[in-house]
């Protein structure tokens, strides 16, 4: 059995959730495509490892709010002749619990056990919406998730 990894992305240009959604439903409506992929210049080592139910959790102005599954990893060759990771995302983008990131250049590894939980698709009231993104992070500095 191998054990699970995960990445972590700075989300570049978006600063919620809907902003990362919007723009993926937009790639893969004008490419015709059926998954979100995302280009990276660095393939990962630990490829066996993402693909065993890893995902790419994305930071929005310094905190993890979203993850997406990991399905595969393609070879993407740029105009350049570069060869590039292209990194395929389920098209389902899962809320996480926030969880404040420095920022950082390229994509980092993600311990399963330090990545935050999902946040639950039930509601328990009729009023419940995500709280703003700085009052998240104030509750996640202090230990409030």
């Amino acid at each position: 059995m191998v054990d699970t990894i995960n990445l972590v992305k700075l989300c570049v240009g978006a600063e919620r959730v809907e902003d990362l959604e919007t723009w993926q439903a937009a790639r893969m409506a004008a490419g015709g495509l059926p998954n979100p992929r995302h280009v990276t210049r660095m393939w990962p080592k630990r490829e066996e490892m993402l693909l065993a139910g890893g995902s790419l959790y994305w930071v929005f102005k310094g905190l993890v709010l979203a993850r997406q599954r990991i399905v595969r990893l393609e070879e993407v060759i740029g105009d350049d002749g570069i060869r590039r990771c292209g990194i395929v995302l389920d098209p389902k983008i899962v809320r996480t619990e926030s969880q404040p990131r420095r920022a950082f250049q390229g994509w980092r590894y993600l311990n399963p056990q330090d990545a935050p939980r999902d946040l639950s698709t039930e509601s328990t009231h009729s009023d419940d919406t995500p709280l703003p993104n700085e009052l998240a992070a104030a509750l996640a500095d202090i230990g409030i998730r």
